[in-house]
């Protein structure tokens, strides 16, 4: 199970608003001051660049639906976006094919097997099941619009700038390093070719999808692309529609099932939101209607989720009322606990 050290921690009901904005500013400051010591956790070295990191960034961003930021620590430090481009790669998609089609070609369930697992792809006949691990995203990247690599390219790079709200540039650093150790993705996209599942050539399409992945942002820019899906697709500060109601909910759905991999289920138990994780650190944590947390902390658990991360998202769902899954009894239609049960609001779990 994922150690989210939240015992003794009082869950708020996720019914309402977020609280008032100094009570946010008290909590996220509480929960960078209570988790920056942790020193659990190692920086992902597979991909040579990321090794670099400094093992003790840490920064914490709340953007809520109305344009509003609470940050603290590393916040503005830059770091490519990896596997959290999925999601936004996976809505710009949805947008142009719509509901029912994209799950025909992509899927929506969860693998139960590894984010890069080539045997998930064989057991299912090709289908990728869903865009958040590689076989997907990549099959997803695959139906960008533009009749070439270089047009889906900017199609991506154009779509995640109006999520995030500005220019992002690629880390070509992180981009040369990812493409001389992508063999085993560069396998799964031929895998895809060969069962008539991937739309365009295989080397092409692999190095637009590692160009996604170098893209820089930071703890900021994630948690306002979060909030842009929380909002129905309305990026809360440049006022933008990216995408539509209906596409923001389908990606939302897709990460509750699939956003942290063969541990989702896990992560719903404990913290209850939409999320998606990368190897450099990030991981944005998104409350429908209210808002977003992005995080950053290089550090990794044996899952490549950021530790730190983890720790401070799961303390501040609970102490902001964010899970999806938190209610209390409303007014005279509940029903009165038993004598030996503490009442509810004497309860800390």
């Amino acid at each position: 199970m994922f150690e989210t050290d939240t015992e003794g921690i009082r869950q708020e009901a996720a019914t309402g608003a977020l609280p008032a904005r100094d009570r946010v500013e008290q909590l996220v400051r509480a929960a960078h001051e209570r988790y920056r010591g942790v020193d659990a956790g190692s920086v992902a070295d597979y991909i040579p660049a990321l090794a670099e990191a400094d093992h003790g960034w840490f920064g914490i961003c709340v953007a809520d639906t109305a344009g509003g930021l609470v940050e603290i620590g590393d916040t503005g430090v830059p770091f490519s976006i990896q596997s959290i481009s999925k999601a936004f790669v996976y809505a710009l998609v949805c947008d142009a094919f719509g509901h029912e089609r994209i799950g025909e070609l992509v899927g929506v369930d969860n693998t139960g097997l590894p984010f890069n697992s080539v045997i998930a792809l064989e057991l299912n006949g090709g289908h990728p099941m869903n865009p958040m691990v590689n076989a997907g995203a990549i099959a997803t990247t695959a139906l960008v619009a533009g009749e070439t690599a270089d047009a889906k390219w900017e199609t991506i790079a154009r779509g995640l700038a109006r999520f995030a709200g500005r220019a992002l540039e690629v880390d070509d650093r992180v981009f040369t390093s990812e493409s001389e150790t992508n063999s085993r993705n560069q396998a799964i996209a031929r895998l895809l070719q060969s069962y008539g599942r991937l739309d365009g050539e295989p080397g092409e399409i692999v190095e637009v999808y590692t160009r996604q992945c170098s893209l820089l942002v930071t703890a900021r820019d994630i948690a306002i692309m979060g909030a842009t899906l929380a909002d129905g697709g309305v990026n809360p500060v440049t006022g933008e529609r990216v995408v539509s109601e209906e596409v923001s909910r389908d990606t939302l759905a897709v990460l509750a099932a699939n956003g942290l991999y063969e541990r989702s289920g896990e992560w719903l138990f404990q913290i209850g939101l939409p999320a998606k994780s990368g190897v450099s650190g990030g991981i944005v944590s998104i409350a429908p209607g209210k808002g977003a947390i992005g995080t950053f902390a290089p550090p990794l658990d044996a899952a490549g989720n950021s530790v730190r991360g983890e720790r401070a998202t799961a303390y501040l769902s609970r102490t902001l009322g964010l899970n999806l899954f938190a209610s209390a009894a409303v007014g005279a239609s509940a029903v009165p606990a038993p004598a030996s049960t503490p009442a509810p609001d004497e309860r800390t779990v």
